[in-house]
Parts: C-alpha cells; sequence; structure tokens
C-alpha cells in the first residue's frame, strides 16, 4: 500500500529493519553529515538521529540510500516494476465504444488515471501546531560541510503556482537560512518555480513542505514537462490521490499530511548572496545572488520529524532519486523515441553530466537525431553534457562493456558532435554561467551508407555451444574456488553480450 505520510514510511523502514536509531547527542553542524556519508556509502541503514542539539526534532537522512528503499518508497519491489507500472499508464486507450465488455475494460485501464487529481481535505495533520511566532533556527537544519555558508534545507518542497494558469510547481531548491524568518530560493534559471516567479513580479506566494510522503518528496525531484505537476505526478505513483489542504496565509494547497510548512513569499527584490554550497557535483557550488524567502507561518504535525539529505561525491543517497527517474522515465522516453531501447544515467555522471542510450539503427544519421532529439526534451534532458549512444546490443548498465565497445569504435571527426546550448547552473566546467557545449558521442556501427566503406570487424563472442559446456564442468575445472569474478558470466572482454 502507498504511504500516506513520511511517518508511515519511517515506520515501515523500522519493521524491515532499513532504519537504524542514534539516540546518542549529535550536532547539526557537520556531525550529523559525517556520519550520514559514511552509513551512505557503505550501504547501510536509513538514520534517525532523535538527540539533536539544539532542537526538539528528530532528524532522518539517508531514507532512499539504497535500490530497496528507493523501491519501497514507490510502493515497488524493485525499480524496474515502477517503470512496468508507468508503462502500463501511458498505454492506456479510451473505452472502446463498442461492446458492454469493451467499455467496462476500458474504464478500467482508464481508472488509475483518477489518481493524478489532488484530494482535497480539512484538518490535515500537517496544521496541528501553528507556531505564532515563526522561528526556522529551532529546525535542525543541517550544515553539511566545512565550507558551506550556513545551514541548509536540502529537502523542502517548494510549492508556487503560476498567477495566470493557476498551474502547481512542486520543487526542490536548497534554502540556505539567514535568520529566524529568511532563507534564500536556490531556484535557477531553468527550473518552474523561477519561471512562476518572473510571472509574478515582485512579490511571490510560496509555501514549503518539508518531510511528505517519499511518492511526492521524489516527485518534487523528476523533471516533468510544465503540463504535469508533481501532485499529479504523485498520485499516480502511488496509486492513490494525493491530500491536500489549504494554506494558513497563502492562497496556495499544500500536503494535508506533511511534516512541516512554511509559509510566506519570496521577494524577488530582496536579493542576497547564497552559499557556498557542498553540492552534488562533488565541489562547491560557489556562491551567487538569490531571491530570499520571507517566512509569515509554520505549522507541522504534533511530533514531526525533519528530513534532510546529503550530497557530495558520488555514491549518495541522490543517487537513487536519480536512478528511479531514470526507470520511470524510459518509457516516457520511448513513447517519444521508439528506437530507444535502454539508457543508463551512471551515477558518477550526476546524472546531467552523461547519459548512455541504446538504439535500434534501421537508418544512417539515426543516432544523431535521437542526440538533437534528447536535448530538445526540455527539463528531461536538455542540460545532459555527455552523450553516448551505442547499438541495442550493448548493454548501457554495463559501464565496462560500453567504455569498450566506445573506445574501439570510435572515430573523432565522424562521430563526435559539438552541441552549444544551456548546460546546468551548477556546471563549473563552463567559461559561462548556465551557457557551455554539449558532447555527444555516436558509437553505433557505422555502414557504406554513413561514408564507412571498410568491412567492420565482427565482434569476439564464444559459441553458444561451448560456454554452456565451461559452464557444466566449471567446477570440474577446479575453478569455483577462485570466485565469482572468473564466473563464466562475467565480463572478459569479449566485447558486448546480446541482448535478448
Amino acid at each position: 500500500m502507498p504511504f500516506d505520510s513520511l511517518g508511515a514510511f519511517v515506520d515501515a523502514l523500522r519493521n524491515a529493519g532499513e532504519l537504524h536509531v542514534v539516540t546518542a547527542s549529535v550536532d547539526p553542524r557537520l556531525e550529523v553529515s559525517e556520519i550520514t556519508d559514511r552509513v551512505v556509502k557503505a550501504g547501510g541503514p536509513a538514520l534517525l538521529f532523535t538527540n539533536v542539539t539544539g532542537s526538539d526534532f528528530p532528524v532522518l537522512t539517508n531514507q532512499f540510500g539504497t535500490q530497496r528503499r528507493m523501491a519501497m518508497a514507490l510502493d515497488a519491489p524493485d525499480l524496474e516494476a515502477v517503470g512496468r507500472r508507468v508503462r502500463e499508464l501511458i498505454a492506456v486507450t479510451p473505452p472502446s465504444s463498442g461492446s458492454l465488455f469493451g467499455k467496462v475494460s476500458g474504464a478500467l485501464r482508464l481508472a488509475p488515471l483518477a489518481n493524478a487529481i489532488p484530494k482535497t481535505v480539512r484538518g490535515g495533520s500537517a496544521q496541528q501546531v501553528v507556531v505564532a511566532n515563526p522561528d526556522l533556527t529551532k529546525l535542525p537544519v543541517l550544515t553539511t560541510w566545512p565550507l558551506d555558508a550556513g545551514p541548509f534545507i536540502t529537502l523542502p518542497l517548494v510549492i508556487t503556482k503560476h498567477p495566470g494558469t493557476h498551474r502547481n510547481n512542486v520543487g526542490m531548491y536548497r534554502m540556505q537560512v539567514f535568520g529566524p524568518r529568511e532563507t534564500a530560493m536556490h531556484w535557477q534559471r531553468h527550473k518552474q518555480g523561477r519561471e512562476h516567479a518572473d510571472a509574478w513580479g515582485a512579490k511571490v506566494p510560496a509555501a514549503v513542505a518539508i518531510g511528505t510522503d517519499p511518492a511526492l518528496t521524489y516527485a518534487a525531484t523528476a523533471p516533468l514537462p510544465p503540463l504535469l505537476d508533481e501532485f499529479a505526478f504523485a498520485g499516480l505513483l502511488r496509486g492513490k490521490p494525493v491530500e491536500l489542504m489549504r494554506a494558513k496565509t497563502v492562497d496556495l494547497m499544500v500536503p494535508a499530511e506533511a511534516e512541516f510548512v512554511l509559509e510566506g513569499y519570496v521577494d524577488n527584490e530582496d536579493v542576497r548572496v547564497e552559499g557556498p554550497f557542498g553540492d552534488h557535483t562533488g565541489v562547491y557550488s560557489l556562491e551567487d545572488r538569490y531571491p530570499t524567502f520571507h517566512v509569515t507561518c509554520i505549522t507541522h504535525r504534533r511530533d514531526p520529524i525533519y528530513p534532510a539529505t546529503v550530497v557530495g561525491k558520488p555514491p549518495m543517497e541522490d543517487a537513487w532519486l536519480g536512478k528511479a527517474t531514470e526507470r520511470i522515465f524510459l518509457p516516457l522516453l520511448q513513447a517519444m523515441l521508439p528506437e530507444v531501447v535502454d539508457m543508463n544515467l551512471p551515477v558518477e555522471g550526476g546524472f546531467h553530466n552523461l547519459a548512455i542510450v541504446s538504439i535500434r539503427k534501421s537508418y544512417p544519421g539515426q543516432a544523431k537525431k535521437v542526440m538533437n532529439a534528447l536535448w530538445g526534451l526540455g527539463h528531461m534532458m536538455m542540460l545532459t553534457r555527455v552523450l553516448i549512444v551505442v547499438d541495442s546490443d550493448v548493454d548501457v548498465q554495463n559501464t565496462r562493456d560500453v567504455a569498450w565497445f566506445v573506445l574501439n569504435n570510435l572515430a573523432p571527426e565522424r562521430d563526435v558532435v559539438m552541441m552549444p546550448g544551456p548546460v546546468d547552473d551548477l556546471d563549473h566546467g563552463s567559461y559561462s554561467v548556465a551557457y557551455g557545449v554539449k558532447i555527444g558521442i555516436d558509437a553505433t556501427r557505422k555502414g557504406p551508407s554513413e561514408g564507412y566503406t571498410r568491412r567492420w570487424p565482427p565482434d569476439m563472442i564464444m559459441d553458444d555451444a561451448t560456454r554452456a559446456t565451461v559452464s557444466r564442468r566449471w567446477r570440474e575445472y577446479g575453478l569455483d574456488k577462485i570466485g565469482d569474478a572468473l564466473a563464466p558470466d562475467a565480463w572478459s572482454g569479449q566485447g558486448p553480450k546480446r541482448r535478448p
């Protein structure tokens, strides 16, 4: 069953043996971050710190830090199952106008789409406590790295509404705490929240939910097109509508079961220096100027949990948020580009620095056509710095095989595309902020239609009969004692394994 709140997810993690409770006193400045960093990199459990210096509220970190927990968060046995769920949703067709059976079966297929419509409620848990004199310094906001400019809220769901279309947006933009009632609002120029802010002008009504059900938290990180808001997307992923309630002091709907809600406005004319901040790039994003969020009201549950994430050199918790995006958005990508077989956004590339895509190639130049299509997909892929396209029989999830195939087949003058365009604001390699050059590598096999007049050499792949014989006799050779690294199915430099 989908989780209605963060607390319900924490209970499920505890029951599954996926939660460790730290009762010792810990400092929200650096200490919680260092503990979390070590546990994440060891593949360890979610952490609940119940004795945080200077605050009455417990802190949860690493809730999404393994594939199992990420799948649990989305109510699935694994991430592939979430992708299949999305594939089934986009395959829905309207009810047949023919037989009664056709109409009923068609209506049943449409039924899950109703979950995209949020449910309005009154008296949600998020407003059990209304703080008359809001003070952000009473929250256990973490300072995660030594050169950080201060404490940062790292899992905020920033809710805005376009003044013209009235469409909601829920984005995740870090927030440096300046004082009891003020934070920075780090919405970058490519983000939907920034577009809403530009439309409003000087003052932007905003609410910030901290600690929501895990599907909604994930949805706030997803690269959605503007026509699909995050509340709707979370409902589709949950298989159950998101419950919303009206905020106390701003004209916005907020998650009814959130742990905390900060209400207020972003002042576009109150621009301050924000940063540095130790980022998912593995380096500090340097100081820059961003507008200020002014808090007018704080509400929270009676016994709230404050969630945080620690970002830095991979692998970190955000690795699994990125992998969820990879699996969930693959069916959507394939709906637009049917030749796409699979996609890998390696953790080491920070998800927007490297994408590896395999295609079923049927005509010359198709790989370059796919590159241009991917870079043109707006929020989904437009910031991808390096894009590699390979043939369908290359397993893109095996980066060692991909590297072998690309490096053996590449002719730079023919296969490398340099494309100027927008890059991520956090990309420190570009000469200018948010604009640079992206690279596409067409690593597909070439033929005469693409000017390759030589005979393409065949891959060195052992025949199936011999492989089966060796597998059957592996113990007879006495090699089982050596270990799995030399097992018959391990990578052996023979080239890509044929996909079924």
